[in-house]
């Protein structure tokens, strides 16, 4: 499945608009993972155990999104966009959102 955060894609022409398509996850944070982001704080750099829990989000965001477009007959995503929130203290959602298409070769 093509997947893009354009409107269109090139070489392509969409045939029929599905509509919304989204994938979300909700992830909280870990005991473990905090005691040593607290201790990253302190000295600096890059917080890598919350930078791998928001890529395993995304990634299963964006399966969702996509496990939802093929039910609903699309084989392409256009204009995908992700939006985080915090649901409660130390969990946060990540939604991927598109607009599933039908596409064919120019």
């Amino acid at each position: 499945m093509i997947t893009t955060t354009t409107e269109t894609i090139h070489g392509k022409k969409i045939d029929k608009t599905i509509g919304l398509v989204r994938g979300n996850t909700i992830r909280a944070r870990h005991v473990g993972r905090d005691i040593m982001a607290a201790i990253r704080t302190l000295i600096g750099g890059e917080i890598t155990e919350y930078t791998k829990l928001m890529a395993e989000a995304r990634e299963q965001a964006l399966d969702r999104m996509e496990d939802e477009a093929k039910r609903m007959g699309a084989n392409a995503i256009v204009g995908v966009r992700f939006s985080t929130s915090v649901v409660l203290g130390g969990a946060a959602e990540l939604l991927a959102y598109g607009t599933g298409v039908v596409i064919s070769d120019d």
